[in-house]
């Protein structure tokens, strides 16, 4: 008998994924958490039926999400992560001798145990002495700092169920404040593609514009996630993503990277002409 993981993209379309065997399945107080092993992709995780990485891909997300930043911000040291249960946020930042401190705010400790346990490939660097773990609220836990951070990576997962206030108005001010006067903060931005992700993702990208003076996006290929066109944000008060890049300060780090380059790193903020048009009423012209 052959069995399959699928998960709805739209009313019209599904991804389907051959499953050699479900490896875990338990429900937090938050969502229900499966792990799978598949030929294709690899273990993966899902949350409450979606999609959240594979092995075979999620180093894509991870880069992409983590390094541009890094390669724009010239002395980032204290760095925040909302969400990023699955560690693959921090394996990456813990690359970086010169971050000195990262604090993750996850709000389901069972997602972290989980990836602990089945996902090794992603939650293999939470015993950095760098790296504190706070499992509460992101959203109450960034309403209480002030100018605190570097850096602010908001890894969150779609904006509903537990992720949902990470897309708030109220959330990117909170974020604006928690930063230093020239923080940076990146986050998930959805797919343009299908209509309910693009109205979503211009929503998103409304609000951070709202709250941030240079906002900027960018793109990667990510063939798991729904369409396989994936957006990232990138909001600084200070920096622009293009301008300030420091290729040579960041390729002299000798990061070994499967995805990001500094020249990808450049092209990806080269968006189509869709998501232009989808974004041209929010976004700086800078």
């Amino acid at each position: 008998m052959e069995y399959w993981f699928s998960e709805m993209h739209t009313p019209n379309v599904k991804l389907s994924i051959r499953v050699d065997k479900q490896v875990y399945s338990g429900q937090s107080e938050y969502q229900r958490i499966d792990v799978f092993d598949s030929p294709e992709f690899g273990r993966f995780l899902v949350l409450d039926g979606y999609m959240m990485l594979t092995q075979k891909d999620e180093f894509i997300y991870h880069e992409m999400i983590t390094h541009v930043p890094l390669a724009v911000h010239p002395r980032a040291k204290d760095i925040l992560v909302i969400g990023g249960g699955d560690g693959g946020v921090v394996r990456e930042l813990v690359k970086y001798d010169d971050i000195e401190s990262i604090d993750l705010v996850e709000i389901d400790e069972e997602v972290t145990r989980v990836c602990k346990e089945y996902l090794p490939f992603t939650a293999c660097s939470f015993d950095d002495p760098r790296v504190h773990l706070h499992f509460e609220d992101g959203l109450k836990f960034v309403r209480s700092v002030k100018d605190k951070y570097d850096l602010i990576i908001v890894d969150s997962t779609d904006p509903f169920g537990p992720g949902e206030g990470l897309f708030t108005r109220e959330f990117y001010g909170n974020c604006y404040k928690a930063l230093h006067e020239d923080g940076i903060m990146v986050n998930q931005h959805e797919s343009p593609f299908y209509t309910e992700d693009a109205i979503a993702c211009q929503r998103a990208h409304k609000r951070i514009v709202e709250s941030f003076p240079k906002a900027k996006v960018y793109q990667a290929h990510i063939p798991s996630y729904p369409s396989g066109h994936w957006l990232f944000g990138f909001a600084s008060k200070k920096y622009h993503p293009l301008r300030d890049l420091n290729e040579k300060k960041w390729n002299a780090r000798g990061i070994k990277c499967r995805y990001y380059t500094t020249t990808l790193h450049k092209g990806a903020f080269y968006i189509p002409a869709y998501v232009e048009e989808l974004l041209s009423n929010v976004e700086h012209t800078d």
